[in-house]
């Protein structure tokens, strides 16, 4: 440990969390004791925003319809954070927009499983699209955190050299920085450095420092895009995996899509028509048993009976209506009970290896794809649109190819995380960066998260190399805790909580591809985005609007457009007016919404009823945990949603299963063990001691 990591002073040790006792705001932070946070909890021209639905989602879509003919302007392929930038540009206009996503919920591919930092465009080859967008996407994060108020914390960058040769090349990066109109580059040097970061190997001679570099929660940045977008008119179909495009240069397109739903879904559905189809079979066989008699003894007329078979008819009717039918689905009461729903709700799972994601599956959604959750095809949906554009990331090539386009491939680079608790996240200010290796590009970092964990990783591997693609759970976790130690010797690695993987969608082509198809001038690419895609997503939308507007698309301004959006979180001011106990002490009737705000649900994150009700009240559907553990953080503490500590997993099923008037069993959970390199989602002592013993390797990687 060097030395200058060690300190008794609880205060440096504090860790800024976003939302309790303040929030990040446009890029600064707000303390709810000295700044006026008012515009932050309650935006103009949106009194809705908040909750603006009492009535449950459709199911796998959004509320609004665009289009009731299956006939669009626009249809968007891929729900990950580029596609929604893309949604939400496209709803500044009058157009009839559909967005389809493969997976269980936007963000759920390599969206999900990256760092989440907005790169200010110094390491970016000059004349590349990626520093052609990367820097101006990078600017517009603070006026979009501003209207959509996702989080956005303006940390700041270091690339850290430790001998001559890097220190001497932080300058060639600051010139390519330049060159790429990266503004208020410096290089720092050793005192510099450890004045602004004590926990930084002391062997540091330097550093390149980019004041213009944040970070955000990507699913969060995402979500708050998806919902501006849904709610200013953009219809979203999710669980629609797309199998088929026909179309010729200037007649549109015709497109199949596949609609599924989880296993456990379909099954509990049919169960209940099985039910309802015996039920009412005895119920009309009653009935016509009764009207044999009566017509026997003539108690009743050849009319009663016809009565009687209509009955029967509608029974069968009744049974055979698809699994969508939702109003014939099984419902329960608003104000069940959520002590009685918890009971019923089935127990997280935290070891196996039934719920694995393998990289392909990564493509369509991770732990939300249909393979990972045995999805079931339940339907087949055609729709037409005049343009489509492709933002399915690592299927992208794929898509691609449907319309006869093999002009390049996708080769996913892996990255691996782990993720330690909010005790270790004062060990780093800014984004810590090495010197950018010449092939793996930007190499494993540290970086405290906007909700105060410390960060490391990624990995870089190459899946077509065999080395990297093979590599051991032992060798990823050494190649991450060792290389993050060369940075930050102090963090203790016993602390980690919880561990990930995404894929990043590099193409054959080396570069982001941001174009009209050669095959098609109205299917638009915008395919191959590594990092820093999240970075340049709004300046990305911005050109893809202009690449519409060349090939023909009119576009007329959507007079109704609203760029603002209210926050799913409510900042916190510590655990006054909040109220933690057993399941059914707390609880609200399903109405007062006073009771609702200090009720805690999560427990490690202070996650309350009325915050996971607010997230069921948009635009977007709903039906896992997973999703609210994306826009609450329940669940995402440093119990991981140990059920014998909270047990806040099955309280959060109980409420999505109350605010959307079906069982407990219709709900989803969380699959396990995903992406995850540890053992067990609830690790043990012994293996906290093998993290520990992983990151004093002394193996070169």
């Amino acid at each position: 440990m060097a030395p200058n990591a060690q300190t008794s002073n609880a205060q440096e040790t504090a860790t800024v969390q976003h939302g309790v006792k303040g929030v990040y705001y446009g890029g600064k932070w707000l303390d709810m004791k000295v700044d006026d946070i008012e515009d932050f909890t309650k935006p103009k021209d949106c009194d809705n925003c908040v909750r603006q639905y009492t009535t449950p989602c459709p199911r796998s879509r959004s509320r609004n319809t665009a289009s009731y003919t299956n006939e669009y302007d626009v249809l968007i392929i891929g729900a990950g954070c580029i596609g929604a930038a893309v949604a939400r540009e496209l709803s500044r206009y009058k157009l009839k927009v559909l967005w389809a996503e493969a997976a269980d919920d936007v963000s759920q591919g390599a969206t999900k499983g990256n760092s989440g930092i907005v790169h200010a465009g110094y390491d970016d080859k000059p004349g590349s699209l990626h520093a052609k967008f990367c820097w101006p996407g990078n600017q517009m994060f603070p006026q979009l955190d501003k209207e959509l108020r996702f989080g956005y914390q303006l940390n700041g960058s270091l690339v850290l050299a430790f001998n001559q040769k890097e220190f001497e090349h932080l300058s060639e990066l600051k010139k390519r920085g330049e060159a790429n109109g990266v503004k208020r580059l410096q290089i720092l040097n050793r005192d510099e450095v450890l004045k602004r970061e004590p926990h930084v190997n002391d062997t540091v001679v330097g550093a390149l420092y980019s004041p213009d570099a944040g970070n955000v929660i990507p699913y969060e940045y995402t979500i708050a895009l998806a919902e501006n977008a849904v709610d200013n008119g953009v219809e979203l179909r999710i669980r629609r995996e797309v199998t088929k495009i026909d179309g010729e240069q200037g007649s549109g397109f015709s497109v199949q899509m596949r609609h599924w739903e989880p296993k456990g879904y379909v099954d509990s559905v049919s169960k209940f028509k099985t039910s309802q189809l015996i039920l009412t079979s005895i119920l009309a066989l009653i009935g016509i048993g009764a009207a044999y008699y009566a017509l026997q003894e003539e108690l009743a007329s050849e009319i009663q009976t016809a009565m009687f078979a209509t009955f029967y008819a509608l029974a069968l009717v009744f049974y055979n209506l698809p699994p969508e039918g939702e109003a014939f689905l099984p419902k329960i009461s608003p104000t069940t009970p959520l002590s009685k729903l918890v009971e019923a709700a089935s127990a997280p799972v935290g070891n196996g290896a039934s719920g694995k994601v393998g990289v392909q599956d990564m493509f369509t959604g991770g732990s939300g794809s249909s393979k990972v959750v045995n999805g079931v095809t339940v339907a087949t949906e055609t729709v037409k649109a005049r343009y489509v554009i492709n933002c399915a990331g690592g299927a992208s090539d794929k898509i691609a190819k449907m319309i006869g386009d093999d002009g390049f491939d996708i080769k996913p680079r892996l990255g691996d995380y782990l993720l330690l608790n909010r005790n270790q996240g004062y060990k780093a200010k800014h984004t810590l960066f090495p010197c950018p290796d010449p092939v793996l590009g930007k190499g494993v970092l540290v970086q405290t998260t906007l909700w105060g964990n410390l960060i490391l990783g990624p990995t870089a591997r190459d899946t077509y190399k065999k080395d990297m693609a093979d590599m051991s759970v032992a060798q990823v976790q050494e190649y991450i805790l060792s290389k993050c130690r060369k940075l930050v010797p102090s963090f203790d690695a016993r602390e980690t909580i919880h561990a990930f993987c995404g894929a990043r969608a590099k193409s054959t082509r080396g570069d982001w591809i941001i174009e009209p198809s050669v095959k098609n001038g109205q299917f638009i690419h915008v395919a191959g985005i590594d990092s820093p895609g999240l970075a340049g997503s709004p300046a990305i939308a911005k050109e893809v609007i202009r690449l519409l507007q060349e090939a023909g698309l009119k576009t007329s301004p959507n007079p109704y457009f609203n760029p603002n959006r209210a926050p799913i979180i409510a900042p916190k001011d510590g655990l006054r007016g909040l109220k933690m106990g057993p399941v059914g002490k707390n609880d609200s009737d399903g109405i007062d919404e006073k009771a609702m705000a200090s009720n805690v649900i999560c427990k490690c994150e202070k996650v309350t009823e009325l915050e996971v009700v607010r997230a069921m009240g948009r635009s977007l559907p709903i039906d896992s945990t997973q999703a609210i553990r994306k826009r609450t953080r329940a669940g995402m503490g440093h119990c991981q949603g140990d059920p014998c500590n909270y047990n806040c997993e099955a309280r959060v099923k109980a409420i999505i299963a109350r605010e959307t008037r079906r069982p407990v069993d219709m709900v989803g959970g969380r699959p396990w063990p995903a992406t995850s390199t540890l053992t067990q989602r609830w690790i043990d002592d012994k293996e906290k001691d093998v993290l520990n013993d992983r990151m004093m390797t002394d193996k070169i990687y």
